[in-house]
């Protein structure tokens, strides 16, 4: 159970708190992502963008910037502790975030938004560590589904939000937003957050040490098999958010309705989360995630020949690409989870490996089917439905004997007792 004070002497917050907060920092990511898209069009023009495909980079150029750094920020974390870690990470998002206000160039904003993807790394690398110091297996399953149920909610809203922003001012205030929302996750955090690295689990920064927690991380099978089932997984997700604007605007000719198409694919995203948590625990990580992996390579897969046979439509696109989504929903909660199961003494480190790997591998491949927009939706369906197949054969390869497997650890009526009361 959770103490009522932590070792560094904070109060630790309740369950439900600590689930939100945790939340609201990965949301610090998605909706850096997602607030921009309405906001493509506007940037080329106030920037002088003439390639219409070269607007992707503002989204692309996050999650290069992302990649880079979670290798910096994990071994930090596990010698000098998360709390401290991560306060320095969401100072520097908002200071790019500002930086990526007032450019006066497109370069420029590209720089910035790579900083703040290095920046925000922090984030992503933290919320995986702190979960896997408190929870383990299904317990830690279902915590990052309630984190991620919350922070697929952002999709929903930041399409909306950035829409409302222009309506009233230019793109530049959606910047000017994000830092104030930086701010406000900083303050939350530094006074609520307590410290949850084990004292037993911090490591020096020693090279040697540094490169054995690397090597080891990238040896385990399951920590280097699901981590790349989780890029190949992820690769669908960046080259939606990257092609989404073209395709509501240019297939379909739809433009206003981009706010709403975003709500109506993300809603199911968020519902799969919540369900997630509830289930997991009942059938276990390996029965959930490996058939959410087939369900997801089974929709992409239908999706596309949908598209290859001339009937796509935008009620079409949104019913498929929702249920993809919710799919996608239960692979990836599931595949990161199984990624970090033997990973606890170097939860910090792993977490930045499996990172790096898995954004950066995403951010190319998503990249690559975004570029390859031809003004019809093909190339985009075609290349999420590759990618499903191919993380569905990562999985096999990574598991083979243990394929659906039923829960080994805990139970939805007997979880471990690190997992809070509350959650239950």
């Amino acid at each position: 159970m959770f103490d009522s004070i932590s070792s560094d002497g904070v109060k630790r917050p309740g369950t439900r708190e600590m689930t939100a907060m945790l939340a609201g920092l990965m949301a610090l990511n998605a909706f850096a992502i997602d607030a921009m898209v309405p906001a493509l069009p506007a940037i080329g023009r106030s920037l002088n963008v003439l390639q219409e495909n070269d607007r992707q980079l503002v989204v692309v150029s996050y999650f290069v910037g992302f990649a880079s750094t979670q290798l910096f920020w994990g071994p930090l974390a596990d010698r000098f502790g998360r709390k401290p870690v991560l306060g320095a990470g969401i100072i520097l998002y908002g200071i790019f975030a500002l930086l990526c206000a007032f450019a006066g160039s497109f370069p420029l904003l590209i720089a910035g938004r790579v900083a703040m993807g290095a920046s925000a790394a922090v984030t992503r690398v933290l919320v995986v560590a702190m979960v896997r110091d408190l929870f383990e297996a299904e317990a830690m399953a279902r915590v990052m589904s309630l984190v991620f149920m919350t922070f697929m909610l952002v999709p929903v809203l930041a399409p909306n939000i950035g829409q409302a922003i222009l309506l009233v001012a230019s793109w530049r205030a959606i910047f000017l937003v994000l830092a104030g929302y930086a701010m406000t996750m900083l303050a939350w955090s530094w006074f609520r957050l307590p410290e949850t690295l084990h004292p037993e689990y911090r490591r020096s920064l020693a090279w040697r040490e540094m490169t054995g927690a690397i090597v080891q991380t990238i040896r385990d099978p399951l920590s280097r098999g699901y981590t790349l089932a989780l890029a190949a997984t992820f690769s669908a997700l960046i080259a939606y958010i990257s092609s989404i604007q073209q395709i509501v605007f240019d297939v379909f000719g739809e433009g206003r309705f981009i706010g709403l198409v975003f709500a109506s694919i993300a809603a199911p995203m968020a519902l799969a989360s919540w369900l997630n948590s509830r289930v997991v625990g009942r059938f276990g990580l390996r029965r959930v995630g490996h058939t959410a992996a087939i369900v997801f390579a089974f929709l992409t897969s239908v999706h596309a020949l949908i598209g290859l046979s001339g009937h796509e439509s935008l009620p079409v696109f949104i019913v498929m690409q929702g249920l993809a989504m919710a799919s996608f929903a239960f692979t990836s909660s599931n595949l990161g989870t199984l990624a970090m199961e033997r990973m606890a003494p170097i939860a910090g480190t792993a977490s930045s490996v499996q990172g790096v790997v898995g954004t950066l591998g995403a951010a190319v491949i998503g990249f690559a089917i975004g570029q390859a927009f031809d003004g019809t939706v093909r190339p985009y369906l075609i290349g999420c439905a590759g990618c499903a197949l191919a993380a569905l054969a990562v999985i096999a390869l990574t598991e083979p004997k243990r394929l659906f497997a039923p829960i080994q650890s805990a139970s939805a009526d007997n979880l471990p007792e690190c997992v809070p009361e509350d959650l239950c």
